[in-house]
Order: structure tokens, then C-alpha cells, then sequence
């Protein structure tokens, strides 16, 4: 997997490569942490969305029947 840079990092290595900051810098790099916040947005969603599927897998699998064995006893 290749290594992401943090927006605050790509900036600091911006100020450090010319001692000075344009605008289009902070344009940039606020447009990066955009996408890192909706990239760990989606990673967290997808976890959420397999468990939720485990979940409807196991009642309609098994949730019949666990039920229909708690009627017999």
C-alpha cells in the first residue's frame, strides 16, 4: 500500500521547498483533507455495511429456525 501524505505534511514540504506559501497552496491542500475525511468516511461505512449484511445473512439463514427451535421446547 502506498503511503499517503496528510495535507498539514504536503504543506509543510511546500513552505520547506520555497520558504513561502500561495494560496493555491492552502487551496491544495484544504482540497486533501477533503478527500482523506470522506476516504476514512467510507472506510468506516464499509465496515458498518458488512457488519449490517452479516447480520441480515444470519436471519435469514438462521434466524428461522433459531426460532422455530425456542416454539418446540
Amino acid at each position: 500500500m502506498k503511503n499517503k501524505q496528510t495535507a498539514v505534511e504536503w504543506l509543510k514540504e511546500q513552505y520547506y521547498a520555497s520558504y513561502t506559501l500561495e494560496d493555491t497552496d492552502f487551496s491544495k491542500a484544504k482540497e486533501m483533507e477533503k478527500e482523506q475525511i470522506k476516504d476514512a468516511w467510507m472506510d468506516g461505512m464499509e465496515g458498518i455495511l458488512h457488519e449490517i449484511a452479516a447480520e441480515e445473512y444470519y436471519q435469514e439463514t438462521y434466524g428461522k429456525q433459531s426460532t422455530d427451535v425456542t416454539k418446540n421446547e
